[in-house]
């Protein structure tokens, strides 16, 4: 790795801290400015409700409550459940649901990825053909139809008629009970990644360096891997993380339907509680996922194209 290199990473790394710290800091600001309270102030008197706020720290200044906050976050502590656990750690809380929704987003997210290019690329390199048609309608079915219709279809199927999976979600049984999530969540990855890889595909096999590496006689697969595919990912990359982001933070609805014990129930949950440190502490898992996964596009970009990097710096 050479020094452009590094100073490149560890310009993009310093962006990513002083991002998640703006975030950090606008979303305790947005929980602050949030109507209603964690406890239940119909059934409790205002001395009551006072000891509670002095007891958790809520009496004091709104920024010694964020700097407070924000160093027990360096060590691992989010605080505790106000609410819908009531003294609960909230690490202990959203430790185990972490697992469970980022497996399940994870392995839609790469299934997604991997059918959607593969589907792109053959129907870029068959167009108005067969191939080409088969993955444009199934672009077109998985863009039109929302992820939960699927599921529903896929637990009927193989749930009720086949009884071949679980319906819901088994802790014993991770991996069968997470076969139908995983595959209803991935149809829209795969229908947005093939209809752009497509699109994307076709507009690098007509460039002119295409052109110049079939005119010197190089063969056909060594132009589609070396050069075709390589160039053609650059943009998909683009598209590919936020898909990736919004599959591992899991689909509210998917958890609802399937009874998956992940962070997007959680989330539901601890905002119609008003349950602040529950709700901070899952926020802030998302957007240090996708913060992560924008610096890793970043570094990608400056790894596949140096173009990229060079113009950056400058």
């Amino acid at each position: 790795m050479n020094k452009s290199t590094i100073k490149y990473i560890a310009k993009r790394v310093l962006m990513a801290v002083v991002t998640l710290l703006l975030i950090i800091l606008l979303l305790f600001a947005l929980l602050k400015l949030m109507p209603g309270s964690p406890f239940d102030v119909e059934k409790l008197n205002p001395s009551v409700i006072a000891q509670l706020e002095a007891k958790y720290g809520l009496n004091k200044p709104v920024f010694e409550q964020f700097f407070n906050y924000l160093k027990g976050m360096i060590t691992g502590d989010f605080g505790i459940s106000l609410k819908i656990a009531k003294g609960m750690e909230v690490s202990s809380l959203v430790g185990p649901r972490i697992g469970i929704s980022f497996a399940i987003g994870l392995a839609a997210a790469g299934f997604g990825a991997l059918i959607g290019v593969a589907l792109g690329i053959v129907a870029a390199l068959h167009k108005n053909t067969f191939w080409d048609t088969f993955a444009t309608i199934i672009a077109v079915i998985g863009v039109s139809i929302p992820s939960f219709v699927f599921a529903l279809v896929l637990l009927l199927i193989f749930g009720v008629k086949l009884n071949i999976l679980p319906i819901l979600y088994n802790i014993n049984d991770p991996i069968r009970s997470a076969i139908l999530p995983t595959l209803a969540l991935s149809v829209g990855a795969i229908a947005n990644v093939a209809r752009f890889t497509r699109t994307e595909m076709i507009e690098v096999m007509k460039s002119d360096y295409i052109l110049l590496a079939e005119a010197k006689g190089l063969d056909r697969k060594t132009v589609i891997f070396k050069h075709a595919i390589r160039n053609t990912l650059i943009p998909v990359i683009t598209v590919l993380a936020p898909i990736i982001i919004n599959l591992m933070t899991g689909s509210m609805v998917i958890e609802k339907i399937c009874s998956i014990p992940g962070l997007g129930s959680l989330l539901v949950g601890a905002i119609q509680g008003n349950d602040c440190y529950v709700v901070m502490a899952v926020a802030f898992l998302y957007s240090l996922l996708y913060v992560i996964m924008m610096l890793v596009v970043d570094i990608l970009y400056g790894i596949i194209d140096p173009r990229i990097r060079v113009s950056k710096e400058d």
